[in-house]
């Protein structure tokens, strides 16, 4: 990563490492910090803002520390100045000072690596996956569409995945991406699910993102 990071701060997206990211750029100091970056490494950290970002969102409301920076890897300029972009997720960071002199916000940040995996964790996130994969069955099923191809995908990889793409709230992804190891955020992903069918037996529901 560059010493400062851009950081582009969303009410409602939390980003994991190694998925994809569609966005599309309107405002004028976003616009500025894409340009920026293309025309640099292509990096831009994704934060999450909390609550209460509303009454200072033209300012620089309070973000959670703990984001996850990505390269853009497809970009398209309009017309009129705004952009489309794909981000690929690369890592997470932990934000420790801002910079504020640029119209968009920049930080020094670490990288935060997942805690090393115990011998019997494989193991135990093995049967995490497969639990996981059960419990989506019947979601997939009643929409008759695939949302991955999850047998080619690696442990962590799927389990990153579905963290960002499945209709979570915000703040829960948000507790998801600051589990430090694989095996912690795939439990908590387990007992979040678990929660929510028992919770919601709506006819309709689905924890499938729309």
């Amino acid at each position: 990563m560059s010493e400062l990071l851009p950081l582009f701060p969303l009410p409602n997206v939390v980003f994991f490492p190694n998925v994809f990211l569609p966005l599309h750029i309107f405002e004028a100091r976003y616009r500025e910090m894409v340009s920026d970056a293309i025309a640099g490494d292509r990096m831009i950290g994704m934060v999450l803002l909390r609550p209460g970002w509303e009454h200072e969102y033209e300012g620089r409301p309070p973000v959670y520390q703990i984001g996850s920076s990505g390269v853009i890897t497809h970009f398209e300029r309009l017309s009129d100045g705004r952009y489309n972009i794909i981000l690929r997720g690369l890592e997470r960071f932990r934000i420790l000072e801002e910079d504020a002199s640029r119209t968009y916000r920049r930080a020094i940040v670490e990288r935060l690596a997942d805690d090393g995996l115990r011998s019997d964790d494989r193991t135990v996130i093995r049967h995490l996956r497969e639990k996981l994969e059960a419990l989506l069955a019947p979601a997939v099923s009643k929409v008759g569409a695939e949302v991955m191809n999850a047998s080619a995908m690696g442990d962590e990889d799927l389990i990153n995945a579905l963290a960002q793409y499945l209709d979570l709230e915000p703040l829960e992804k948000q507790a998801l991406l600051e589990r430090g190891c694989l095996r912690s955020r795939a439990e908590s992903l387990v007992e979040l699910l678990e929660m929510k069918i028992l919770m919601s037996r709506t006819p309709g529901t689905s924890l499938l993102a729309h």
